[in-house]
């Protein structure tokens, strides 16, 4: 069994209550989240395809236009995606439909293959999920007969998931990455979404490391992250900007010397590496400078205003945040209780461990 073989059901209902907004339109770099997947969708040969919604607007049907998506409406409204799942399982002709969530935006459809691999071994399957911690009922695989069995669970009034698929003959696939299924559903979501989205944009991914005032315990902070990220295999390059000047050298070193002697750049290679100072007349862009790095996996910038996103926040109660949009997250010593923005205690290193190597796509 291959996707040719399958329907592509994008559930899409639009009721996005925990994010306050229409989530399927949250934009990055142009492009919306439902857009985000509808063009990944479409390098893949599905047999058909459909965007299963609550109604129809002038904006999705201009998206399932332009993608080849057949438009499949709920029967009843708020009834979630029970409802969207069921009715396009009903309007399919293929023995099998995906049916995944438009708010996923890292799902990898290549790992999804074992999905199908799992109904063709066993013919007699009505649904085939994902499993990390829990089931994934929402990046799944059901049977066409499932659209009768949810359609009989939503009018007894049970709209759960889980509760209808162990009813019928199941199997799962265990995935280690929970990170693919990861889904928007809050502001908060959404900006750690961003972050890493512009990471997956970048060949070596980069997080920064700011502060809204001096001595909040950005170099401390990037000091516990560093082993712990090492021990997990992750070559790590830090890159620092520093309002106050800096010398290198030590006097009397011959770099030293050229640089007295009114040399612009200096260079030292030696067989366990090698430095280069050069001087400019404006200041060098960090990220630029974060590109010249070798050999790394990830580089972190320490910066108070000259980083780009991902940014991590520390608060140490002093200075005034800037809740800009490249911030991802914020490490505060006082929880600060900020709606659409996820917090953390400054002396968490676990969490700062498990965000950056989210943020990077590790």
């Amino acid at each position: 069994m291959d996707f040719s073989d399958i329907a592509l059901l994008i559930v899409a209902g639009g009721k996005s209550s925990r994010m306050g907004q229409d989530k399927r339109f949250l934009s990055f770099r142009g492009v919306g989240l439902l857009e985000r997947l509808c063009r990944k969708t479409s390098r893949i040969s599905f047999a058909e395809r459909f965007l299963c919604v609550e109604q129809v607007s002038p904006e999705l049907q201009e998206l399932a236009d332009r993608f080849g998506l057949t438009l499949v409406t709920d029967e009843r409204e708020g009834r979630g995606p029970m409802e969207g799942i069921s009715r396009g399982l009903g309007r399919m002709k293929s023995s099998y439909g995906l049916a995944v969530s438009c708010d996923m935006p890292f799902l990898d459809f290549r790992v999804l293959r074992f999905l199908l691999a799992a109904a063709a071994k066993n013919p007699a399957l009505r649904a085939v999920l994902p499993r990390t911690e829990r089931w994934q009922p929402l990046a799944a695989l059901y049977h066409r007969d499932m659209s009768e069995t949810f359609a009989e669970a939503l009018q007894r009034g049970d709209g759960k998931l889980g509760l209808v698929i162990a009813e019928k003959t199941h199997s799962c696939v265990d995935f280690p990455d929970n990170v693919m299924f990861f889904n928007v559903n809050t502001m908060a979501d959404w900006r750690l979404a961003c972050g890493r989205l512009a990471n997956e944009e970048r060949k070596v991914p980069l997080v920064t490391v700011s502060a809204p005032a001096s001595n909040t315990g950005k170099t401390t902070f990037i000091e516990k992250l560093l082993p712990r990220l090492t021990e997990r295999g992750i070559r790590v390059g830090v890159v620092k900007g520093d309002c106050h000047g800096y010398d290198v050298d030590e006097e009397g070193k011959d770099s030293w010397r050229f640089k007295k002697a009114g040399a612009s750049g200096v260079a030292v290679v030696s067989p366990k590496g090698y430095f280069i100072e050069q001087r400019t007349e404006r200041r060098a862009n960090l990220v630029e400078m974060a590109g010249r790095l070798q050999d790394v996996d990830l580089v972190l910038i320490e910066s108070r205003r000259h980083g780009a996103a991902p940014v991590v926040s520390l608060f140490r109660d002093k200075g005034e945040l800037e809740l800009t949009e490249d911030l991802a997250a914020l490490f505060c010593k006082t929880p600060q209780e900020l709606r659409g923005i996820q917090e953390y205690s400054l002396d968490d290193v676990d969490a700062a461990v498990r965000l950056v190597t989210f943020l990077m796509g590790n």
